[in-house]
């Protein structure tokens, strides 16, 4: 197999990958490389997690000129999340080169983007509305742009935000190179590529399943109201180290996170009604394990990309099939292992049907855990933490301690007290957690609603004032 060496990469950049842990290309990686480094136009058509940002990030940073200080290349994202993540692998990737990303997204202050401009950095990653905001307000000039990359292509067409990429695209030299990337190629995806795209290359990384391989995969059949209790019977039994917890609705996430937060444990909230800044804390929390618990709506936590997801929680069965592969490829990422619970009610079983014949895989069936299951799941957590402590810090200060207590108490008294003091006990405090009616699998309703919750969630004020402004289209009128 070849390496990043065998690609003919610049030192800089061989030196980066390094530095970051890769040790060889990823199958997109091993065929959108050689053509990007050629000038080709690319149509890489692959799931989350494939490593595609280094695909389009690699010969993107490597083709730059670090001594012409203008916007040289940009790449196009859905969300202000996905921005800022590949914003910075792109400056992991141009570290030793010193190309500099920017992340330009709504919902941010704009003149603090402007300011950012003045360092006049070589690549912007914006999402469209941001994007054309600052187009229209000159502080963002595309004419010397020689390299386009349209990211999640199809989750733009959901969101709406095609004729705002094709308005992009057309602000662009048309001299250029654009690589396009997307999970799957609907027609008016294929439309774009016809009218914006120079002979592509077409690259297709399909797995023999659509999901994550490393990821196991369950379903525990509930009646809506028991889904809480069973949700912290589950976190108790399992103990994860990091999880995600998918709802629905913003409500459901916030009544999630106070029902959590009451019976002890550690968990945030994210939906779109977050500004900036306390999106940016929450996300920052979990990162570094502050938080051990996400609890968020599909919107919110589209292109995150958080090692060491150990733990997906579908409390909310998704509305359709790629809310399913998004949300449990957050976990089972690099080579380790996940595991996925998707709660669903009686009435829900033929949505989960649906799922398991678009990704090729049967869905194992779990029982309804037990209170006793959690018992023994905090116990066994508490030996495993006391039995770390032994092996890993030093216990010297307290041996006179327990020298004094084992003479007057047998051992296995006073480590029986002692596991029952550390174990955490069941939680049953009383908790108010709204019931929902069963998924209505009508698909023109559901992408409504997702528009509309992208649409306040990228904050694209100046975007949304542009379209309300668009002249209408003159109308024919019946002279007789």
């Amino acid at each position: 197999m070849p390496t990043f060496y065998d690609m003919g990469l610049s030192d800089p950049i061989i030196r980066a990958t390094l530095n970051m842990g890769f040790e060889e290309p990823t199958p997109i990686q091993e065929q959108t490389i050689p053509f990007a480094l050629k000038g080709t136009d690319v149509i890489g058509q692959a799931q989350t997690g494939t490593g595609k940002t280094a695909a389009f990030g690699i010969p993107l940073v490597e083709k730059m000129d670090v001594d012409v200080e203008v916007v040289q290349g940009l790449i196009v994202a859905p969300t202000r999340e996905l921005a800022i993540q590949v914003a910075e692998e792109l400056n992991k990737i141009g570290r030793f080169k010193h190309i500099r990303a920017l992340p330009i997204y709504g919902g941010q202050d704009i003149n603090y983007q402007i300011r950012a401009l003045r360092n006049r950095p070589q690549i912007i990653v914006g999402t469209p509305g941001r994007l054309m905001d600052h187009m229209r307000r000159k502080t963002i000039r595309l004419q010397h742009v020689t390299m386009v990359i349209i990211d999640e292509a199809d989750e733009m067409l959901n969101m709406g935000f095609i004729e705002d990429i094709e308005n992009i695209l057309r602000e662009v030299p048309e001299q250029r190179q654009t690589l396009l990337f997307s999970a799957t190629m609907p027609k008016p995806i294929q439309n774009l590529a016809q009218q914006f795209m120079h002979h592509p290359e077409f690259i297709s990384i399909k797995n023999k399943e659509v999901t994550v391989p490393d990821t196991a995969q369950n379903y525990i059949e509930v009646q809506e109201r028991q889904k809480f209790d069973v949700l912290c019977r589950l976190l108790d039994i399992q103990t994860p180290d990091l999880a995600i917890i998918f709802g629905r609705t913003k409500r459901r996430v916030d009544e999630l996170c106070e029902a959590l937060n009451t019976r002890g444990y550690s968990v945030e909230g994210l939906h779109g009604d977050l500004n900036q800044s306390k999106r940016d804390s929450v996300l920052k929390h979990f990162r570094e394990g502050t938080t051990q618990i996400l609890v968020a709506t599909d919107v919110a936590a589209r292109g995150l990309d958080i090692p060491g997801v150990t733990h997906i929680y579908n409390f909310d069965i998704p509305q359709d099939t790629e809310g399913y592969v998004h949300r449990i490829g957050r976990t089972g990422r690099a080579g380790k292992t996940g595991l996925a619970v998707t709660f669903v009610t009686p009435r829900e079983l033929g949505q989960l049907k649906l799922i398991e014949q678009a990704i090729r895989k049967k869905i194992d069936r779990k029982p309804v855990p037990t209170l006793i299951e959690a018992i023994e799941g905090q116990q066994r957590l508490t030996v495993e933490r006391l039995m770390k402590v032994v092996e890993e810090e030093d216990t010297l200060p307290y041996r006179e301690l327990a020298e004094e207590l084992l003479e007057e108490n047998d051992s296995v008294s006073l480590l029986s007290a002692a596991l029952k003091l550390l174990t955490k006990q069941p939680n049953v405090t009383p908790v108010n957690i709204t019931e929902e009616a069963p998924l209505k699998t009508r698909k023109s309703r559901n992408i409504m609603a997702r528009q509309q919750e992208y649409r306040k969630w990228d904050g694209e004020r100046g975007f949304n004032k542009a379209r309300r402004n668009r002249p209408k289209p003159a109308q024919k009128v019946n002279k007789y």
